[in-house]
């Protein structure tokens, strides 16, 4: 592909772990990657907790919404991928036709029950492996 390669993170309810696909795509991996994330039933909202971690990594939060997947139908996706495995066993709406997905399952870091430093953890776990993910993706790419 040439070019930055448009990508659409989904998960179920877009405000955790879709969101963190699309900002490190965006930021770490921007000459690569144009990248959106979505939900198939938003929740309306990003979780507090995935903001403040983005910020906490120095990451941008501006503009960052929950949002339905439908919004993307006329965006010219080249991948898509889902990270929550609810969202895997979806059917996908029809307008993505052929666009190539991946499944990327990721445990949901906003659900984990203990300490501040577990829940950082759980964060932090979830965002280094879709930076990595991201790498190992724009090296088959390129």
């Amino acid at each position: 592909m040439e070019g930055r390669s448009k990508i659409l993170f989904i998960c179920t309810h877009n405000r955790c772990r879709s969101v963190l696909g699309e900002v490190i795509a965006n930021t770490k991996h921007s000459d690569a990657f144009e990248a959106y994330s979505a939900g198939s039933a938003p929740a309306g909202e990003v979780h507090p907790l995935t903001l403040r971690y983005l910020k906490a990594r120095n990451l941008p939060v501006a503009g960052l919404k929950s949002q339905s997947w439908d919004d993307f139908e006329d965006e010219g996706l080249d991948l898509v991928i889902t990270v929550c495995d609810s969202a895997a066993n979806e059917t996908c709406p029809l307008w993505m036709g052929e666009t190539p997905r991946l499944h990327w399952g990721m445990p949901d870091p906003s659900r984990v029950e203990g300490s501040e430093q577990e829940v950082e953890r759980a964060f932090y776990n979830v965002m280094d492996a879709l930076d990595a993910k991201l790498s190992e993706l724009r090296a088959t790419i390129r």
